[in-house]
């Protein structure tokens, strides 16, 4: 297995900084806030944030200013499990190997938790002192960054694709419609994750940002085949949650289109397209490499 250099140093540094975003809320109503904090903080591998913080390396951007980016984007993933988990959606009893947060609380709970979540990332980067460049101000700079989340996030992004997946449910679609699926459901905020770092950077050019563009976008799609895979081939322990769900649920994946040896092709592709983006590039990409291989030999 790839081992991801830095990866605990900055799984732990987002989860300190969006512990310290929790608490500097006031305790209006005590439950909504341990739903929040139960699923934001109970696990989560965060590798959007990691995408983030090596992107961020790569260009020479200021890693204050990638905590701000990672936490927005790390909320934003957190409230949509917790909407994907609700019984009018995937209907999941356990996530990350305890329980969702509408069976650890309740359902209007865990939609209010959610709500709140996804409100949080704007306020995270509505209040953060961002660090001047010389092409952009601060406010420039937080524009930009609200347009690239609300696009990866919305309807253009991965609540779009969450409305093509309940759609595709119990229906066999062609892999070209899969694709523009999981290409907004999952790889929308992939994308984002190094994207919205290179708005931080005077080094990067827009050729530059193409690349990277690239990149993520193969590395967000390699991520859904191998989750599809994963799901065929490891246990409920490695998982988390039941093994065999997506197939459970009826859905349309890699493996039921392509076999399993082809899915398992269609990754490896997905990987070296990925890694010539990067080789473009006049970055140490090294830790951006890492990454992508990661997410393909990954087993959970």
């Amino acid at each position: 297995m790839t081992t991801l250099i830095s990866y605990l140093h900055y799984q732990q540094r987002i989860n300190d900084f969006l512990t310290a975003k929790l608490e500097s809320l006031a305790v209006n109503d005590p439950k909504l806030l341990e739903a929040m904090r139960y699923g934001l903080l109970i696990g989560g591998k965060r590798m959007r944030p990691y995408l983030a913080y090596i992107t961020g390396e790569a260009i020479s951007a200021s890693l204050d200013d990638i905590d701000a980016i990672a936490g927005a984007l790390e909320c934003i993933h957190a409230y949509s499990l917790l909407h994907d988990d609700l019984p009018a959606m995937d209907d999941d009893d356990l996530r990350r190997g305890k329980p969702t947060c509408h069976k650890a609380f309740d359902e209007a709970t865990a939609i209010l938790a959610g709500d709140a979540l996804q409100t949080l990332a704007f306020d995270i980067l509505a209040n953060h002192n961002f660090s001047s460049t010389k092409n952009a101000s601060k406010s420039q700079i937080q524009v930009k960054l609200f347009q690239l989340l609300v696009r990866a996030s919305g309807y253009q992004g991965m609540c779009g694709g969450q409305a093509l997946d309940l759609a595709a449910t119990n229906k066999v679609i062609p892999l070209s419609e899969l694709e523009t699926l999981h290409s907004l459901k999952t790889g929308a905020l992939l994308e984002a994750s190094v994207i919205m770092p290179t708005i931080c950077s005077e080094r990067i050019t827009n050729e530059h940002k193409v690349f990277l563009s690239e990149y993520a976008q193969r590395v967000g799609l390699a991520y859904q085949v191998q989750d599809d895979i994963i799901d065929l081939t490891s246990t409920e322990a490695e998982l988390g949650k039941p093994v065999g769900s997506d197939l459970a649920a009826n859905k349309s994946t890699y493996p039921a289109l392509l076999g399993l040896e082809g899915a398992q092709d269609k990754a490896e592709n997905l990987l070296q397209q990925a890694l010539q983006a990067l080789a473009r590039l006049p970055y140490n990409t090294q830790s951006l490499a890492d990454f992508a291989t990661f997410i393909v030999k990954r087993r959970h």
